[in-house]
């Protein structure tokens, strides 16, 4: 329903609302005709990516209207007060289990949500939604390529040409599909925040293979409270300096929904899909993220399309199939401990029962 509130203010989500209501009925009624649990998690995993792709016109939407520390800020603190609505017991009973982590969560904070997050949402004042999309197509590539060398994950011949073709989508789209500009290639500032926002996130989605005692839950709440920590003193600055910009009525509205939908119920569904049908086969989907930002970024937002964006889209999805569909099957999969954003962590069925 949270969807609704868009309407009033953007015409052209209609469509997408009515969609997305019509999916949330088809949700609620799972439980009533005993819907198989792979169609069960395949519903939650295109909710959760299609929230993703959302995050990137939001981005878009709200450039301008609010000053970016503040609302990175504003973002995970109200992703902490929804964490101990609905799991602030859980959290309470094993807050002793996280201190001894603490340098952990608060690199994985620091880089991962903060500076993911922070990157994001500059980015927007300088490239487009489509573009912030299908550079986020690169993520699992670089994921791989960092599990590869800090773990030794095996990697195959065929994986690596995934890799490049994944690589050679983001280059076509930072050149604008123009092979000249290749003789003088420069990426604009937006692109560079966001390539640099990629490999954040990417590191941070490879630190999350690492061994702990944390439930997901715990883990997320820890990693969301560094985040906010971390954004504190840039937010600081930010008003100290005189370059805040306080949101108006409308806007406010955009940033409850981000709080509501990228940051907390496209997480609590990415944990659910987890429970039902393992984290490898969930993690795939993160490749309609891409997709999905273009859609929207067209409908909402008035972007054109253009066949270079198709021509990257095609290129970054690709080779990201190329790499998942020739993988070793003794080989540590890189969607194991994959995002947005995120909770591979070893008690999900826990977590599952506590948030319900």
């Amino acid at each position: 329903q949270s969807f609704f509130l868009l309407v009033k203010f953007i015409p052209n989500f209609q469509f997408t609302s009515n969609l997305c209501f019509i999916w949330g009925i088809l949700l609620l009624k799972f439980e009533k005709f005993r819907v198989n649990k792979s169609i069960q998690a395949y519903c939650l995993l295109i909710l959760t990516t299609f929230c993703w792709g959302l995050n990137a016109v939001f981005a878009r939407m709200v450039a301008g209207e609010i000053s970016p520390m503040l609302l990175v800020s504003i973002r995970w603190l109200g992703t902490l007060f929804l964490l101990a609505m609905f799991a602030g017991r859980m959290i309470k009973e094993d807050i002793t289990s996280i201190w001894p982590q603490k340098e952990y969560t608060f690199l994985m904070g620091l880089f991962g949500l903060g500076g993911f997050g922070t990157l994001i949402y500059y980015s927007a004042y300088y490239t487009t939604a489509v573009k912030i999309g299908i550079i986020q197509g690169a993520m699992p590539a670089i994921v791989l390529v960092g599990s590869c060398w800090f773990f030794r994950t095996s990697i195959t011949l065929i994986q690596i040409i995934g890799v490049f073709v994944t690589m050679l989508g983001v280059l076509f789209v930072s050149i604008n599909g123009e092979l000249e500009k290749l003789m003088y290639l420069r990426f604009n500032k937006g692109d560079l925040m966001m390539l640099l926002a990629v490999v954040f996130y990417g590191a941070y989605t490879v630190g999350l293979r690492r061994k702990h005692d944390l439930s997901s839950i715990v883990l997320f709440a820890s990693v969301v409270f560094w985040a906010f920590i971390s954004t504190l003193p840039l937010t600081i600055y930010e008003f100290v300096s005189g370059k805040t910009v306080w949101p108006d009525e409308d806007v406010w509205i955009i940033i409850g929904l981000i709080i509501l939908l990228p940051s907390f119920l496209s997480q609590i569904c990415f944990i659910a899909s987890v429970k039902l049908i393992g984290p490898a086969r969930s993690g795939v989907f993160v490749n309609l993220v891409p997709v999905f930002a273009s859609f929207l970024a067209v409908q909402l937002l008035g972007e054109l399309f253009e066949v270079y964006h198709g021509i990257s889209l095609f290129l970054v999805l690709s080779g990201i199939f190329i790499f998942e569909k020739f993988k070793r099957q003794n080989t540590w999969s890189i969607f194991h401990v994959f995002d947005s954003h995120l909770f591979l962590g070893i008690n999900s069925e826990h977590a599952i029962k506590q948030i319900s």
